[in-house]
C-alpha cells in the first residue's frame, strides 16, 4: 500500500497566511488528513478490473468494424478483380 505525505504544519501555514487563525487552520489541517486516512490509493489492480468491460467492448468494435469494413470492401475489390 502506497503512503502519502502530508506536511501539516505547511498546510496549516499556508491556512493562516491565506487569513484562517489558528484554530481555523488546525481543525481544517485535521479534517483533511483524517478525510485523506480514510480513503484507499487507486492500485493498478483496481483499474484493471473497472476497464475489464470497456476492453471487452472496444474488442467487439474491433471485430465488429472489420467485418463492416470487409462486407463493404469484398465486393469492391470482387468488380475490379473481375
Amino acid at each position: 500500500m502506497a503512503t502519502v505525505t502530508f506536511d501539516t504544519h505547511k498546510f496549516v501555514r499556508k491556512l493562516k497566511e491565506a487569513g484562517f487563525d489558528e484554530k481555523q487552520a488546525e481543525a481544517v489541517s485535521e479534517a483533511f488528513r483524517d478525510a485523506q486516512s480514510e480513503t484507499e490509493p487507486l492500485t493498478k489492480k483496481d483499474l484493471q478490473i473497472e476497464l475489464a468491460p470497456v476492453r471487452s467492448d472496444l474488442l467487439i468494435l474491433k471485430w465488429m468494424m472489420g467485418l463492416v469494413f470487409a462486407a463493404e470492401v469484398m465486393p469492391l475489390l470482387a468488380k475490379l478483380l473481375a
